[in-house]
């Protein structure tokens, strides 16, 4: 492991329970990463989405490879980001290919394909047990708040 659940708090402002990395466990910055999220049965989302045959949400994958993302540009442009800092700006070619259940350990892979000072374009993909669940292209851009 690269990275725990306090590590990637320092660098993303995500918090339970909508924090979607458990940890890092590779990082190259300015390239890639691959983080996991194991979603637990306990999951708040589970009750409603669908009683009696809870599936993870897919927009909470999605988020799951935005968070990934962020803590790769984060991670790579260091303190950069005392101004601000990345928010989800767009989703292109998102495909949702199986579900994800209850007790899966999803793999989160995340390279940049462009980057520059204030945005940055990000492929994602998630995997349960190397077979591929859901894609993304991330747009993400610097966030100013206040």
């Amino acid at each position: 492991m690269v990275m725990n659940k306090e590590d990637i708090k320092k660098l993303i402002p995500h918090r339970e329970p909508f924090l979607f990395v458990d940890e890092v466990v590779h990082i190259e910055p300015g390239v890639s990463i691959v983080a996991v999220k194991s979603f637990e049965p306990g999951e708040f989302f589970f009750k409603g989405h669908f009683p009696g045959h809870p599936v993870v949400p897919g927009v909470i994958i999605v988020e799951a490879l935005a968070q990934a993302g962020g803590i790769l540009v984060c991670f790579s442009c260091g303190n950069e980001f005392k101004e601000g800092l990345p928010a989800l700006a767009g989703l292109e070619n998102v495909r949702f290919r199986k579900p994800v259940l209850p007790g899966d350990r999803v793999t989160l892979q995340a390279r940049i394909l462009r980057g520059r000072s204030r945005m940055w374009k990000i492929r994602g993909d998630a995997f349960v047990e190397g077979v591929k669940v859901a894609e993304a292209d991330i747009l993400a851009s610097l966030f100013h708040s206040g």
